[in-house]
C-alpha cells in the first residue's frame, strides 16, 4: 500500500508516521508515505499557494495551479489510477467500512486543505472521495489524513505482527471489543473474570461475543443496525431487552 499526501506541511506527516505501528510498517515496506509539498508547485517568487477569495470573505482559499501541478507530478509515478481523497467536514464520515475499502487499493492520495478551503475548481478535476473525520473544524487536513492511513494500515498485510487482531478488534462485525485483561490476576481488590482462566475456549468466546454485544448496546447502540448478528446473539439481546 502506498499512500501520497499532498500538503503544505510535509514534516507533519513524515514525523507523525515515523513511530510505532506505522514506523515498523514503513521499516519492513508493507506500506509507504510520501508528503509532496504544495509550495513547492507553486510560480510565485514568494512561494504563495492562496489568494483572497472571489466575492470577499475572510481568509484566504488554496489557488487550483500549484495543488494541481503537485498531483500531477504525483500522480505520474504511479501506474493505473488512484483515488484522490479531500479530508473536509463536508465528506462521508470515516469509519471501519470505508478503511476496509480504500485498504483494498494500491495508491491513495490525500489532498489537505488549509485556510478557508480550497478552490472548487481544483476539487472537481481531481477528487473522487470527500472525507471527513468528524462534526468539527481543525486547523488542516494533515491530522485527519494520519487518522485515517492509520486506521487503514492496519488492514494491510504485513503490517500487525498479529494478523488476528486486525479481525477481531473493535468494529469487527460492527461491534464494540470485548474488554481485555493480563495479569495480576486480582489488582485491587478486582479480579480477572473466573471465565479468562477456566482455559475453555468455547466459553471464552462465547463470554467475549455477550460482552461485545453488552458494550455496544450501552455505548453505540446505533451500531447494532449493521451489525453481523447471529441468531444467538439476537437471542441474547433480547434477554436484555432488545430486538434487533
Amino acid at each position: 500500500m502506498r499512500f501520497h499526501v499532498l500538503t503544505l506541511f510535509p514534516e507533519m506527516i513524515e514525523q507523525g508516521c515515523r513511530t510505532s505501528i506505522l514506523g515498523r510498517a514503513l521499516q519492513a515496506g508493507a506500506i509507504s508515505v510520501t508528503a509532496t509539498n504544495i509550495r513547492d508547485y507553486s510560480e510565485n517568487k514568494h512561494g504563495h499557494v492562496d489568494d483572497y477569495p472571489y466575492g470577499g470573505g475572510a481568509g484566504m482559499v488554496m489557488q487550483p495551479g500549484p495543488i494541481d501541478r503537485a498531483y500531477q507530478a504525483v500522480k505520474s509515478g504511479i501506474p493505473g489510477k488512484a483515488r484522490v481523497i479531500y479530508v473536509t467536514p463536508q465528506g462521508n464520515v470515516f469509519n471501519q467500512q470505508i478503511a476496509q475499502e480504500l485498504a483494498k487499493e494500491e495508491d491513495l492520495i490525500f489532498l489537505c486543505g488549509h485556510y478557508e478551503g480550497v478552490d472548487e475548481r481544483i476539487l472537481e478535476k481531481i477528487v473522487t472521495d470527500y472525507v471527513s473525520i468528524g462534526d468539527y473544524v481543525l486547523t488542516g487536513g494533515e491530522l485527519p489524513a494520519m487518522v485515517m492511513i492509520d486506521a487503514i494500515s492496519r488492514l494491510v498485510p504485513g503490517v500487525l505482527s498479529n494478523e488476528v487482531s486486525a479481525e477481531f478488534e473493535s468494529f469487527h462485525d460492527n461491534l464494540l471489543e470485548y474488554p481485555q485483561y493480563t495479569r495480576p490476576e486480582e489488582y485491587e481488590g478486582q479480579r480477572v473474570p473466573e471465565v479468562l482462566l477456566s482455559g475453555h475456549h468455547a466459553n471464552i468466546e462465547k463470554w467475549r461475543r455477550e460482552q461485545s454485544l453488552e458494550r455496544t448496546l450501552r455505548w453505540r447502540p446505533d451500531l447494532l443496525e449493521q451489525a453481523l448478528l447471529t441468531k444467538k446473539d439476537r437471542e441474547y439481546l433480547a434477554k436484555k431487552g432488545l430486538q434487533v
